[in-house]
C-alpha cells in the first residue's frame, strides 16, 4: 500500500510529465507536501515506491538538489531514454549532469498568502 506521500510525489510526477520538465527533490517534496529528508532520503523511499506502485510514472524527473545522478544508474539511463543529455559533473568522478540544466528544470511559484481583511 502506498503511502499518502507516495502519492503525492506521484501526481507532482505527473504534473512535471505533461510540462516535460525535471525538479529537484526538495522542489517535489513541496510540492507534494513534505520536506525531502537529510539527504534526499525520504524522497528516495517515495520515489521506490513509485516505481513499485505505478512503474509507468516518470520517477527520474526527481533528481537531486546538487544535481549529480551516479552515471552507471538506471536513473541516468533513464534520462538518456528519452534523450535528455547528461555530461560529465566536474569534481565528481562517476557521476553526469544534465546538459543544460537550467532550461530542464522547473521551480514553482509559490502562491501568495490571502489577504485577511
Amino acid at each position: 500500500m502506498a503511502s499518502v506521500r507516495a502519492e503525492n510525489v506521484a501526481e507532482v510526477l505527473w504534473e512535471l510529465k505533461r510540462i516535460d520538465k525535471v525538479a529537484t527533490f526538495t522542489e517535489v517534496a513541496g510540492r507534494a507536501g513534505f520536506k525531502p529528508g537529510a539527504g534526499g532520503r525520504t524522497m528516495l523511499t517515495c520515489l521506490a515506491t513509485v516505481q513499485r506502485d505505478w512503474p509507468h510514472l516518470q520517477w527520474w524527473r526527481a533528481i537531486p538538489d546538487d544535481g549529480f545522478i551516479a552515471h552507471d544508474s538506471p536513473h541516468a539511463a533513464q534520462l538518456k531514454s528519452v534523450g535528455i543529455e547528461l555530461e560529465p559533473a566536474s569534481g565528481r568522478k562517476g557521476f553526469v549532469v544534465i546538459t543544460d540544466l537550467q532550461s530542464r528544470i522547473f521551480t514553482w511559484d509559490v502562491e501568495p498568502a490571502a489577504t485577511v481583511v
